[in-house]
């Protein structure tokens, strides 16, 4: 309980040196689940649906939120935004995974920008807290795409290890 205490005031700490978004920040209640913006489900039942991007959210902001912010916007240069990107929409979602599990130390070409910074590899996450962050990440903001199984990640952990 104190660890958890102690990563959420930090998150707080950090969303207090938000950067700049090219993209106005969207409100908080935006990052759910709108009724006007449905997520593509790719499979999964539409009541299922809430509880994943819930968990989803819960995950993105103690593990993600400090590097890509909480409109999903990135650092300039350093990290890569996550709304709007080709690569999150994508139907390739095995790369998503992986770059979850394995993290990332390439400097990296996005949409015609290019991001510096080396992303921490997540491999404690469990399958399921991964499809929960990874379909959460592919329907808040401007994204919609379809919902990452935890068949999916469970197929690529196998493979990478």
């Amino acid at each position: 309980m104190k660890q958890l205490i102690a990563s959420m005031a930090f998150i707080t700490v950090l969303m207090s040196f938000q950067t700049v978004s090219k993209k106005p920040a969207s409100p908080v209640t935006k990052t759910t689940t709108p009724a006007a913006k449905k997520p593509a489900t790719g499979g999964v039942v539409s009541n299922n649906l809430k509880a994943i991007m819930e968990r989803g959210q819960n995950v993105y902001l103690i593990n993600c939120l400090a590097c890509h912010q909480v409109d999903g916007g990135g650092v300039p240069h350093l990290n890569a935004p996550l709304d709007g990107a080709t690569a999150v929409k994508a139907n390739d979602k095995a790369k998503l995974i992986r770059i979850v599990l394995k993290g990332m130390t390439d400097r990296v070409e996005i949409d015609g920008e290019s991001y510096s910074n080396n992303m921490a590899p997540h491999p404690e996450l469990t399958d399921q807290q991964i499809s929960d962050v990874l379909t959460y990440v592919r329907n808040s903001w401007t994204n919609k795409a379809s919902a990452v199984t935890q068949a999916e990640v469970k197929a690529v952990r196998a493979k990478i290890k």
